[in-house]
């Protein structure tokens, strides 16, 4: 409600979201958000941008997106239009990839593949912003953790002194 927002040095609060995303942001809204009636592949050529992230990009990445590339999106499980949420993103060669919440609500064992994803963008240079419930996750794949308390930092630091200070962080902040 107050405050600035800066990218590459330069105010980007206050923007429509399409001059955020040409500036460099990617979004993988929480909820998912694709296009329902549209193709996995329709989905992903809708987002693209420039060079560097294609649709064989994007399927070496996620394989099964590959598989249903016909498919419309209200023919794909959660995890899968998680993946395709992410791939939309990606299509867009973001400089900064946001992930809200990207591993609600799914099934352990999908949550497992988009940790990995995740790991997978960050041994490639990506730069994460990530907002999500899963704790030990975070932690094994963050370099740093921030801890918003209404809407304001309210502890910042890695994951060496947040674990230092789990047990008080999580009692004052991060429990129900």
């Amino acid at each position: 409600r107050a405050g600035t927002i800066r990218f590459r040095g330069r105010r980007i609060d206050g923007r429509p979201a399409y001059r955020i995303a040409r500036a460099g942001i990617g979004l993988v809204p929480e909820g998912r958000q694709i296009f329902p009636n549209l193709s996995v592949e329709e989905n992903l050529v809708a987002a693209a941008r420039g060079r560097g992230w294609d649709l064989a990009a994007v399927y070496g990445l996620f394989p099964r997106l590959a598989e249903r590339r016909d498919n419309p999106g209200t023919r794909l499980s959660g995890g899968e239009q998680q993946m395709l949420a992410i791939g939309r993103a990606l299509m867009t060669n973001p400089r900064l990839l946001i992930l809200d919440e990207a591993t609600e609500g799914l099934a352990p064992v999908i949550r497992s593949d988009i940790w990995a994803c995740i790991r997978r963008l960050r041994e490639l240079g990506q730069s994460l912003l990530i907002i999500d419930a899963g704790l030990e996750a975070l932690l094994a794949v963050c370099d740093r953790h921030y801890i918003i308390d209404r809407g304001r930092i309210a502890w910042h630091g890695d994951g060496e002194a947040f674990r230092a200070e789990a047990g008080a962080l999580q009692r004052r902040y991060l429990s129900v």
